[in-house]
């Protein structure tokens, strides 16, 4: 999953030549598109079909029992607000998806496109609250999220962490001389970009398989990277490069980790540092992924996706790249076929035989078939 940008900062941008070149080789969709803003209400609509009653960035409200998820309430927390994400469980309604939003980050006219401007979801009033993480284990499959620059300790209660300090370290007592704070330490690490932390089930712990235990960083013991090398991965990877790593940025880690200049989803104001130093995060992932024994057992995909193209004000839309890379299928389609978030959720799932959830069982959500085709008789459709 990378992060905050759209189709055309990303195809045709000279400080990306390994994603360009990896587009045209694997599969890629032409006609992709996120499901709404912030960052979050992406991710969970990835992996659980549903923004759950989400369109914020807040961070969870951990352990929180004497809360009531949004599903139940029936109510959606928007950016406007900072309060805590109540762990989500149970059944209920989520948020609709406006074609055009003046709900959340804008009030009036042209406001953002949650989708490609026309298109649209209504509240789902028989939204369940889990993800494919639950179908998995219930399915005596694995999954594991890989999340990069998470400190040592864990995820639990973890909001933002560079890879060693965190939200929950006080710089100021461990380093009194030094003046430093927890505002200079930078989010790399950010449990917005960790969907599955804001679940109560995971976040209870009470099975091992599905819990806050399966989250891992880039580095380290049980890591992405030692799991990569000895070829002991999960059945399902979620892979979350850091906030520097992703192209998200940040505003104090330098120069080519600066947030854009200008983040209205159009090419003016990127910070290519940052775009080419996210081409790089792609290279050596996809690279470290194909060398690894894991890669020629069975069939396997890598899915390389940005969450949102950030701030897709019209007539920009919220179109992001997709491509797919099987070691067992077609290779250089170029998919023209509509697809969303939803669509990716419901693929995964069918590759898994998996049931769809929530959005993904929509009539008209597909599955990407002509990406991800096995060989010999694609028609493209």
């Amino acid at each position: 999953m990378m992060g905050n940008h759209g189709f055309p900062q990303v195809i045709g941008n000279a400080n990306m030549p390994f994603t360009n070149k990896y587009a045209q080789k694997v599969n890629s969709a032409r006609k992709y598109f996120a499901v709404g803003h912030p960052s979050l209400t992406n991710y969970l609509e990835v992996v659980g079909g549903s923004n759950f009653g989400i369109r914020d960035d807040n961070s969870p409200d951990w352990h929180g029992s004497t809360c009531t998820p949004n599903i139940a309430s029936g109510s959606v927390s928007l950016e406007s607000t900072s309060t805590p994400i109540c762990p989500i469980y149970g059944t209920g309604t989520d948020g609709a998806t406006p074609a055009i939003d003046f709900s959340n980050e804008t009030s009036g006219p042209p406001g953002d496109i949650d989708v490609d401007g026309t298109v649209a979801f209504d509240a789902n009033p028989r939204t369940v609250g889990k993800t494919i993480a639950d179908e998995l284990v219930a399915a005596g499959l694995t999954w594991k999220s890989y999340q990069e620059s998470l400190p040592p300790t864990g995820a639990d209660g973890v909001n933002n962490a560079d890879g060693f300090y965190s939200n929950l370290t006080d710089v100021a007592t461990l380093l009194p001389s030094s003046g430093f704070t927890n505002k200079d330490v930078v989010s790399l690490y950010a449990v917005k970009h960790n969907p599955f932390a804001y679940f109560q089930n995971v976040q209870g712990g009470s099975n091992p398989e599905l819990s806050l235990s399966r989250m891992a960083d880039f580095e380290g013991k049980g890591s992405l990277f030692a799991d990569l090398t000895s070829g002991n991965v999960p059945s399902f990877s979620f892979i979350a490069p850091n906030q520097c790593n992703d192209q998200h940025g940040r505003g104090n880690a330098g120069p080519v980790c600066a947030f854009d200049t200008t983040n209205n989803g159009t090419l003016t104001g990127l910070n290519q540092g940052a775009m080419y130093r996210g081409d790089q995060t792609i290279q050596t992932l996809v690279t470290a992924i194909h060398d690894s024994s894991a890669w020629s057992d069975g069939k396997n995909a890598i899915v390389v996706v940005w969450d949102e193209n950030d701030y897709s004000v019209s007539p920009t839309t919220n179109q992001v790249l997709l491509t797919v890379d099987t070691n067992c299928g077609v290779k250089g389609v170029q998919s023209n076929h509509f697809y969303t978030h939803f669509s990716l959720l419901k693929s995964l799932e069918a590759g898994f035989e998996l049931p769809c959830l929530n959005h993904a069982c929509d009539t008209g959500t597909n599955v990407m078939s002509d990406l991800f085709a096995s060989g010999e008789g694609h028609d493209g459709n």
